[in-house]
């Protein structure tokens, strides 16, 4: 009876096949090197918007107390139930992201809000008015960067729904517009740390190439 070629020997490896598998284990090696460097860029970008947007919250607190008058400092000490919270919430990373998501488009007709509010108390061209535009531009703009991350990282995951682009504020007289609005900027400047943070937890521990996303 014959017997076979031993199995080892039908795997051996010509001269030229194995130099075709080491190239294709280079590339590969390759890919995933410049998938975790455009990962890295992606949230280096990001991190550089949040805190560039964390230092222009920090002047627009400092200016909306300067033109507020007296009792500035008792207006921030407040509590309000109906601004978002700070805090980001969730186990995994898709939900993080999701979190930070949720929170920037919930802060954006806030600040809106604030900012039409205080064009009624300003006087037209106003520093504060002018900080507020520019904190909600860039607040828009950290979020299309947040979204597109979000995209490329997670694919397969269907994208966080939009919440609403205007509020239905309940009336205000002036006293209580300047708590709300110096409570707004207060508590986004700190969602914005709170960012800030969690894109550094990102950056050093989970971003490992497209497709290799963990919280781990």
């Amino acid at each position: 009876m014959m017997i076979g070629r031993p199995l080892w020997t039908q795997w051996t490896l010509t001269p030229t096949a194995l130099l075709a598998l080491l190239l294709l284990l280079l590339c590969a090696d390759r890919t995933t090197s410049v998938r975790t460097r455009q990962c890295s860029d992606s949230l280096q970008r990001i991190l550089k918007l949040t805190r560039l947007a964390q230092k222009e919250s920090a002047d627009l607190i400092k200016t909306y107390k300067a033109s507020q008058g007296d009792l500035s400092d008792v207006f921030c000490q407040a509590s309000l139930q109906d601004v978002p919270e700070p805090a980001i919430s969730g186990l995994e990373l898709p939900e993080r992201l999701e979190s930070v998501l949720d929170h920037l488009r919930d802060f954006l007709p806030h600040l809106r809000r604030v900012y039409e509010q205080q064009a009624d108390l300003q006087a037209p061209g106003g520093p504060l008015l002018s900080q507020l535009d520019r904190v909600g531009q860039r607040g828009r703009g950290l979020g299309s960067l947040v979204q597109a991350f979000y995209r490329d990282a997670f694919p397969n995951l269907q994208e966080p729904a939009r919440g609403p682009e205007a509020l239905e504020p309940p009336a205000q007289n002036v006293f209580q517009q300047k708590v709300y609005g110096c409570v707004v900027v207060k508590t986004y400047k700190e969602f914005l740390t709170n960012v800030a943070r969690e894109l550094r937890s990102i950056k050093s521990k989970v971003c490992r190439g497209r497709g290799s996303f963990t919280s781990s």
